[in-house]
């Protein structure tokens, strides 16, 4: 058998030392006595110099400590695995928080934008209605058809039906239509009547400025002529 140096089997462990030690000891005549002695001689020895009884034990030791190291390293690098996939999850669930964090507030943003222009939009058709309703020449009386096609130039077309179809069942046209119990008032039979003042000071005689506050409360209450139409259906009032 060659002289296999016993490092070569990684004898790294005081364990191994310590039995290849004792071993040598005992082959070169001496006692078990100092360990310190015994791990130095083992530092240097060989297989050649072990008891041909001894030697299979030697290997073990040292194939065991080999194992022990790769269970170790192994270990070693399963955790640091485990260790890396965490980062990652914490990184990957931070990142999916932000995101959704980020389309919450540009929602928000969106909708406060779309909000701001929606009340720009009604400002500015308000704006409109006042400039449309002082267009109307004053008469002393209107007739229906002259009341409707105040209405027809004051109310946008797609709402107009909504907005007659009210009229209709509140006052049939009569811009002058007063109800006996409680007091209502004009066109759309506002309550109390000079709650149309907002609108103009000749909201008793002027079908124009009835219209005019008739068409701003049917859109800030109801949105619409046809949100406050469907209200009307379901309730007979609005």
């Amino acid at each position: 058998m060659s002289r296999i140096s016993v490092r070569g089997f990684a004898v790294a462990s005081a364990t191994a030392v310590t039995t290849v030690g004792a071993v040598v000891g005992v082959a070169a005549g001496g006692t078990q006595g100092s360990v310190t002695n015994t791990e130095a001689t083992a530092a240097d020895a060989t297989i050649a110099d072990i008891p041909a009884g001894q030697q299979a034990q030697v290997q073990t030791a040292s194939l065991t400590q080999q194992a022990d190291v790769q269970f170790t390293q192994a270990d070693a690098a399963a955790l640091k695995s485990a260790q890396e996939s965490a980062r990652k999850a914490a990184a990957q669930t931070a990142q999916d928080k932000k995101d959704a964090a980020d389309e919450k507030a540009a929602k928000a943003e969106k909708d406060a934008k779309d909000a701001k222009e929606r009340k720009e939009k009604e400002l500015a058709a308000s704006s409109s209605d006042s400039q449309s309703a002082s267009d109307f020449t004053v008469k002393g009386s209107y007739s229906v058809a002259e009341v409707q096609a105040m209405a027809r130039q004051i109310v946008p077309a797609d709402q107009f039906q909504c907005f007659s179809n009210i009229v209709n069942h509140e006052s049939t046209w009569n811009y002058k239509a007063v109800n006996a119990s409680s007091g209502a008032y004009g066109l759309v039979q506002a309550l109390p009547g000079h709650k149309m003042s907002s609108a103009g000071a000749d909201w008793q005689t002027n079908p124009a400025t009835q219209i005019k506050w008739g068409l701003n409360y049917m859109n800030s209450s109801y949105k619409s002529p046809c949100g406050a139409w469907s209200f009307w259906q379901a309730n007979h009032w609005y």
